[in-house]
C-alpha cells in the first residue's frame, strides 16, 4: 500500500467522521437545533479534526523516527576499513539506497520474488543478473558488505512502511469512534474545536520560533569553530579580503561590508524617490481607474523572481553601461573596464525595490485620516500644499520604517549582486567599478572544492551570522521608528 493511498483513506474516513458526527448529533435531539449545546458543524468538525489530526501526527513522527533508525542501522553495517572519512560514508550510503531502490524495482516487476532477492545466502552474480533484467544499472560494482545493507535496507523501509500505513489508518479510525461516541446533545463540541485550533495555531507559531532559533544557532556553532581557527580581531578589523586556499588567507568583512553598503545605496538612490512619488501620486492624485491599473502592473515588478533582475544586469544592462562608459566611450575615456559594476548592481536591484518601496509607503500614506485631509483644504490649502505639508510630516515615520526595510532587503540580496557586481573585494570609490558583497563570498565560499572543516568554508557563516546582525539591527530599529515616532489619531 503506497502511502498516497493511505492519505486518500484518512481524508475518506476524516470525510465521513464529519458526516457522522454531524448526523449524530442531530439524530439524538430529534433534528432541534436548539437543544445542541453547538452548532451542528462543531460536532462534524470535531470528527474531522480527531480522525484527521492524529493520524498526520504519527505519519510524520513515524516517517521521520524510521529514516532515521535506518541511517543509524545501515551505517552501522558497513566494515570500518570501507569508511575512512564521512565523504566515503555518504558516498556508500547513496550505492546502498540506491540498490536498494534497484531491489523493489526487481521484486515489483515479478523478475525475481521477495524471499529468494532477500536470502543472505543469495550471491552478488545472481542480484546483479535480475537488475540488469530490471533495466536498473549502477554505476559502481557491488560486494558482498554493500548488497546486506541494501537487503536490510530494503526489509526495514518495506516493513516499517506497512506497519505505519495500518497503524495510521488505525489511528484515524479511533479518532472516528471517539468522535462519534462524543456526539451528544450535552457534548461541548464548539469548545473542544476551538481548543484544538487554538493548539494548532500555537504549534505554527512555536514551529516558525524554533525553527529561527535554529538557524540561528547553527550559524553562531559554525562561527565559533571559525573564530577557533582564525583571530576575530583580522575578522572585524582587517582590510583585506583574499582567501588563498592554503591556510593563509586574509579573511576581513570590512571590504566586503563596504561593497555592500555602497550596492546598497545605490540601490536606494533608485528605489526611494521613485517608489515614494509613485506612492504618492497612486495614492493622492490617481484616479480610481488609473490606480486600479497602475498599482497591479507597479507590482508585477514584484513578482519577478531575482534570478531574471540578475540576468538582465548580466547580459544587458551591463552592457548598456559599457557601451558608454567603456573604452573608447563617454568623452573618450576608459570609466568602465568591465559590465559588472556598482552602478550596474544597484540600479537594477533599485528597481527590484521600487514595488516594495511603494507598496509599503502606498498603504502608510493612505493610513492617514482623511479627516487632516479635510482640515487642510478647510484652512484653504491646495492639494499639493497639503501632500506636502500635512500628509508627508504626518506618514514620515512610516515612510522611514519602509526605506530601512528596504535597505535590509537590498543588503541581504544575493542573485543580482553575484551576477552583476562582479567579485572584487576593496575600497574604491568608482560606482563604474567591480565590487564584491558579503552574500557573494558567502555563496563563493561553500561552492569550492574545500573540507567544510577549513577556515576558508567556514568563513561563510561568520559572514552569515554578521549579515543577519546587520538586518536585524536594521530591522529592529524600523520597527523602533515607526513605534516611537508615529502619531495616534483617533
Amino acid at each position: 500500500m503506497v502511502l498516497t493511498t493511505v492519505l486518500y483513506i484518512v481524508v475518506f474516513i476524516s470525510a465521513a467522521a464529519y458526516v457522522a458526527s454531524r448526523s449524530t448529533a442531530l439524530a439524538t435531539v430529534s433534528g432541534n437545533q436548539k437543544e445542541l449545546h453547538s452548532l451542528p458543524q462543531y460536532y462534524g468538525f470535531n470528527g474531522l479534526l480527531l480522525s484527521l489530526l492524529p493520524a498526520l501526527i504519527l505519519l510524520m513522527i513515524w516517517t521521520f523516527v524510521q529514516s532515521l533508525a535506518v541511517e543509524a542501522t545501515i551505517s552501522g553495517m558497513l566494515p570500518d576499513d570501507m569508511v575512512s572519512e564521512q565523504a566515503n560514508l555518504n558516498l556508500l550510503m547513496s550505492e546502498v539506497e540506491r540498490l536498494s531502490d534497484g531491489l523493489k524495482v526487481v521484486i515489483s516487476s515479478g523478475i525475481s520474488d521477495r524471499g529468494t532477492i532477500l536470502d543472505p545466502n543469495t550471491s552478488v552474480g545472481a542480484v546483479q543478473e535480475a537488475l540488469l533484467r530490471a533495466n536498473v544499472f549502477l554505476s559502481g560494482d557491488i560486494n558482498q558488505e554493500i548488497m546486506k545493507a541494501a537487503q536490510r535496507r530494503f526489509v526495514m523501509e518495506t516493513d516499517g512502511s506497512m506497519y505505519r500505513n495500518w497503524l495510521v489508518i488505525l489511528t484515524s479510525m479511533i479518532g472516528f469512534a471517539i468522535a462519534f461516541r462524543q456526539s451528544g446533545s450535552d457534548f461541548r463540541a464548539r469548545n473542544q474545536v476551538e481548543r484544538i485550533v487554538l493548539l494548532l495555531l500555537a504549534s505554527a507559531a512555536t514551529i516558525a520560533i524554533v525553527a529561527s532559533i535554529g538557524i540561528v544557532l547553527s550559524m553562531v556553532f559554525e562561527a565559533v569553530r571559525f573564530f577557533d581557527m582564525h583571530p576575530w580581531t583580522d575578522f572585524f578589523f582587517g582590510l583585506v579580503w583574499a582567501p588563498s586556499f592554503r591556510f593563509q588567507s586574509e579573511l576581513a568583512i570590512l571590504p566586503l561590508l563596504w561593497g555592500t553598503l555602497y550596492i546598497s545605496f545605490v540601490a536606494l538612490l533608485v528605489s526611494v524617490p521613485i517608489g515614494l512619488f509613485a506612492a504618492i501620486y497612486l495614492s493622492e492624485y490617481a484616479s480610481k481607474s488609473v490606480r486600479s491599473t497602475a498599482k497591479p502592473l507597479l507590482e508585477i515588478l514584484a513578482g519577478i523572481p531575482t534570478i531574471v533582475y540578475g540576468l538582465f544586469a548580466l547580459t544587458t544592462f551591463g552592457p548598456f553601461l559599457r557601451m558608454f562608459f567603456g573604452d573608447g566611450g563617454f568623452l573618450g575615456v576608459e570609466w568602465m573596464s568591465d559590465s559588472r559594476s556598482v552602478v550596474t548592481a544597484g540600479v537594477v536591484m533599485g528597481m527590484m525595490l521600487i514595488p516594495f518601496v511603494s507598496s509599503l509607503s502606498d498603504d502608510i500614506i493612505n493610513a492617514v485620516p482623511q479627516a487632516m485631509r479635510d482640515g487642510s483644504y478647510g484652512l484653504g490649502a491646495t492639494q499639493s500644499e497639503t501632500v506636502r505639508n500635512v500628509i508627508i510630516p504626518a506618514a514620515l515615520p512610516g515612510i522611514i520604517g519602509a526605506i530601512l526595510l528596504a535597505a535590509s532587503r537590498a543588503i541581504g540580496e544575493t542573485m543580482i549582486v553575484v551576477m552583476g557586481a562582479g567579485a572584487v573585494a576593496k575600497f574604491a570609490g568608482n560606482p563604474l567599478e567591480a565590487l564584491t558583497t558579503i552574500t557573494t563570498r558567502i555563496v563563493s565560499q561553500l561552492t569550492g572544492d574545500l573540507e567544510f572543516d577549513s577556515p576558508e568554508t567556514l568563513v561563510a557563516f561568520a559572514l552569515g551570522l554578521s549579515l543577519f546582525t546587520l538586518t536585524l539591527c536594521l530591522n529592529v530599529l524600523a520597527l523602533y521608528i515607526v513605534r516611537k515616532y508615529r502619531e495616534q489619531y483617533e
